[in-house]
């Protein structure tokens, strides 16, 4: 005789695939701006190599006291409120993050509990700084599939706790901030295809933080060479897959790593400079969070409109990397 768990089926009722769309995007950042004179005074080199390498001339740093999941939270519940969403009505919420305050317990649950998402998975996605476009990848195909109505996606670190500050490579670059994002099945617009890729046989020794000691590491130049070439392919690549060309692209938000690859892709992609967000200058590079937080710059400036087409890209450890077109059609 058959064992029950040999014969038992599971029921999988067929669902109508749904349209995920973002309904709101929020950030937050700690008060506390740090010039890049301040850090230059401190690397013994002049304000104007800081920013002619990196673009960054200031950026927010987190007090002692300042918890990733606090930070976090201020973030989602910014998002949530702008959605006209209730924390008690979130499915899941997923954090991108690299830079948790302790290995146990994650990131997410102590978000959730701060937010009051009483009723929500939560999980914490480990892709560096394609963190956050990894999760949405995620939360989009949940709510596709019918097994999520409403997702949190959070991206946020505190780079700035893992930066020596006397390593010229990395000092400079890195900042700490929050951002978040509510995917769901009621919003306007649209999350195309998410491209995503990997390879660690490429970045393995490039980008790292090890235990010993817990600060990041990286061969600035292979890096920046390895970026510019996924960011492109990705874009590429995404842009196909969603049935747009880049010239059909409003706007063009990528991972903030610096400007000098900011510029690079464009150059390389032909992209007029003006439809690419560049808010690196005020925030440096906040890994997981730079897309969220580059999303609500663009809103605040303006820049997106329901119905616009928005390529977001990411390049990051491991080597990690993607891109995805979104329909956008949150409210500013």
């Amino acid at each position: 005789m058959a064992s029950a768990a040999a014969s038992t089926t599971i029921a999988t009722p067929e669902r109508a695939v749904r349209t995920a769309g973002i309904a709101s995007v929020a950030a937050a950042v700690p008060d506390e701006q740090v010039p890049s004179a301040t850090v230059a005074a401190r690397l013994g080199v002049d304000e104007e190599w800081i920013e002619r390498r990196t673009g960054v001339r200031s950026r927010h740093v987190a007090a002692a006291a300042m918890r990733l999941d606090g930070l976090a939270a201020e973030a989602g519940e910014q998002a949530l409120a702008q959605a006209g969403v209730r924390a008690s009505d979130v499915d899941q919420v997923l954090v991108a993050t690299t830079t948790a305050e302790e290995l146990l317990p994650n990131a997410a649950p102590l978000i959730a509990e701060r937010l009051g998402a009483t009723r929500a998975a939560a999980v914490d996605l480990g892709a560096a700084c394609t963190g956050f476009l990894s999760a949405l990848a995620l939360a989009a195909a949940q709510v596709e599939a019918g097994r999520a109505d409403t997702v949190l996606v959070v991206g946020a670190d505190l780079m700035t706790r893992v930066t020596d500050p006397h390593d010229r490579s990395t000092a400079a670059l890195f900042g700490d901030g929050a951002g978040a994002a509510v995917v769901s099945a009621t919003a306007g617009g649209a999350i195309g295809p998410v491209v995503l890729g990997a390879d660690a046989a490429s970045g393995r020794d490039l980008i790292r933080i090890e235990h010993t000691d817990r600060f990041v590491q990286m061969a600035g130049h292979e890096t920046f060479r390895n970026a510019v070439a996924r960011l492109s392919q990705s874009s590429r690549l995404a842009a196909e897959r969603a049935g747009v060309s880049l010239e059909g692209i409003d706007l063009f938000v990528y991972h903030q790593a610096n400007t000098r690859i900011l510029d690079a892709v464009g150059r390389e992609l032909g992209l007029d400079p003006e439809r690419v967000v560049d808010c690196i200058a005020t925030y440096g590079n906040t890994s997981a969070a730079t897309i969220p937080i580059a999303l609500r710059v663009a809103a605040d400036q303006g820049r997106l409109e329901p119905g616009a087409r928005v390529l977001l890209g990411a390049f990051g450890a491991g080597f990690t990397w993607g891109a995805a077109v979104v329909e956008w059609g949150a409210e500013a």
